[in-house]
């Protein structure tokens, strides 16, 4: 285990320091078994992998951010700040809602100490209030050696790194298609004149997906891309229950309703 943090800015979202964890810093530490996240709870969207684009596009819309070096997202709201999805304890609002590795993964994660090596060491949030000396869950540490708690979660911090890698070769080959374009959502209420329109995002362009010949497709589709580019374009109708989400939490656009339902 390695015995400094790294210094290196700007964090990840979630994470306002780093410590590395040690068994000589951390020797007495445990988990707590339930801690609260209140800035999980004001963040409307966080990174996700290639890997749970099958899984995600089931609960959230998958868009991609803006800007030359896209990541896909996972969106919990439709404007900054706006969460439907958990509460101000970060909490998920329903109980079988999936939760992201991101978040799964908050608040350890593996980081370069040094930057004249590649050597990654597993790190935590010292902020996060999900580790001390008196928490009621299992150790990280017998004497000076990781318990298979702490072994675990490396495990888990690992395989979230190997599927970040993997996602950045996804879109570095989707950035290569030129298949993304500026992407935008209308929404228009019953009862509003005009529609909502939210922009500041990216998505893929599906009649040029369409459109594609048959030897890039079947490229994309050996390679897995393809099932991941129909998960995001599946994800997108999503939104508009994101939209209903906000207006019926009291945080949607002035003016905006949902549609009275009949009485049976």
């Amino acid at each position: 285990m390695a015995t400094q943090a790294p210094n290196a800015a700007p964090l990840p979202l979630l994470y306002n320091s780093l410590d590395a964890l040690n068994s000589g810093q951390h020797g007495n530490m445990k988990l707590r078994k339930s801690y609260d996240l209140p800035q999980v709870g004001q963040i409307h969207a966080v990174p996700v992998t290639v890997e749970e684009f099958t899984i995600v596009q089931r609960y959230y819309p998958i868009i991609f951010s803006a800007g030359e070096n896209s990541v896909p997202l996972a969106l919990f709201g439709l404007n900054e700040g706006v969460n439907t999805y958990f509460d101000a304890a970060g909490r998920p609002l329903e109980k079988n809602t999936y939760v992201p590795a991101y978040l799964r993964r908050y608040p350890f994660l593996l980081a370069k100490l040094r930057p004249d090596t590649d050597e990654l060491s597993l790190c935590f949030d010292p902020t996060s209030g999900s580790i001390a000396d008196d928490a009621d869950g299992p150790a990280l540490f017998d004497g000076d050696q990781p318990t298979e708690t702490t072994r675990n979660i490396l495990a888990f911090c690992e395989q979230f790194e190997t599927a970040g890698q993997r996602t950045q070769a996804f879109m570095d080959e989707l950035q290569k298609s030129g298949l993304l374009i500026d992407g935008e959502v209308a929404i228009q209420p019953e009862g509003v004149d005009q529609p909502f329109l939210y922009r500041g995002f990216r998505m893929v362009d599906e009649e040029k997906l369409r459109d594609l010949r048959g030897d890039e497709l079947r490229k994309m589709n050996q390679s897995g891309m393809l099932p991941a580019l129909y998960s995001h374009l599946f994800s997108l109708s999503q939104v508009r229950e994101i939209f209903a989400r906000q207006v019926e939490q009291g945080k949607g656009p002035a003016g905006a309703k949902l549609p009275e339902t009949a009485d049976a």
